[in-house]
Order: structure tokens, then C-alpha cells, then sequence
């Protein structure tokens, strides 16, 4: 018996932040982190994701990608292995207002969306060039359902 067959979470693990004060449906947004992290072939590994304010992404934004100014999701790598050997892919970090503001009319797809998109960047996928675009956009609209503008 393995020593996480105790815990209730099935893999991949999702482990949610949620500093920011707009409601977000963190049990099925954990779920479809999940099914596409599985999607991918990923599944002994934990993901962390948090959804925070305008500021907050603002200053990720710059300190990281030396941009000014607030941004819908930053994806930070760390693909490294736990001691019980467990991949940690990293973090994505979302902020739900940009959302609402890139879809008014359906903010709630726009976080699947950009959840999904950001996971991919930890996964290694890009959106350089056209036929990389092309490859991450069909697994985005795949694993959230939503069409990438």
C-alpha cells in the first residue's frame, strides 16, 4: 500500500489557492485540471493553481515577464520530482478579473479556458508559431470546451 493511498484526492493532486474575492468553482476547475493533466498522460503528479486580484497578476507580470500591467494567467514551470516521487509540474496563477473581462458574457468558460492554457504551458506546449499554436489551441478547446478567440 502506497503511503498517499490514505489521501481521498485522486491523482493528479490539484492543490487550489484562491486569494481573490470573485466566486470560482475551485472543485471543477481542480476536476479539469485533473482530467487534463490525464488528458496528457500525466498522472502521479500535483499541480498548484491560484486565482488572485488585478495586483497581485500585475506584479507577477512584470517581475517575471518584465511587462507592465495586469495579464489573465502566468504559468510558472518546475517539473521537478518529490521525494516520494511525485512530478510537481508547477504553478498557474490566474486571475479571474481578467477573465471577466475577456468574456463578460461567459467569464466562468474564459477561467477554463485560461486554466487549460496555462497547464499546457507547463506541459511544454507554446503559441510561437503557427503550427504550435495550432497543436496547443486544438488541446485547449479539447480538455475546456471553449473555442481560443
Amino acid at each position: 500500500m502506497d503511503d498517499d493511498d490514505h489521501l481521498a484526492e485522486p491523482w493528479p493532486r490539484v492543490l487550489i489557492s484562491n486569494r481573490q474575492g470573485r466566486p470560482v468553482d475551485e472543485e471543477g476547475l481542480a476536476a479539469l485540471a485533473r482530467d487534463t493533466m490525464r488528458g496528457e498522460g500525466i498522472e502521479r503528479a500535483e499541480l498548484s493553481v491560484s486565482f488572485v486580484e488585478q495586483d497581485e497578476i500585475a506584479g507577477l507580470h512584470e517581475r517575471f515577464m518584465d511587462e507592465a500591467g495586469p495579464t489573465d494567467v502566468l504559468s510558472f514551470p518546475l517539473d521537478d520530482v518529490d521525494e516520494d516521487d511525485v512530478r510537481l509540474l508547477g504553478d498557474v496563477v490566474v486571475a479571474p478579473a481578467e477573465a471577466a473581462r475577456n468574456n463578460p458574457g461567459d467569464p466562468e468558460a474564459e477561467l477554463r479556458l485560461l486554466l487549460v492554457h496555462g497547464i499546457l504551458h507547463l506541459l511544454g506546449y507554446d503559441h510561437e508559431d503557427d503550427g504550435a499554436r495550432t497543436r496547443m489551441w486544438e488541446r485547449q478547446e479539447r480538455y475546456s470546451g471553449v473555442r481560443a478567440p
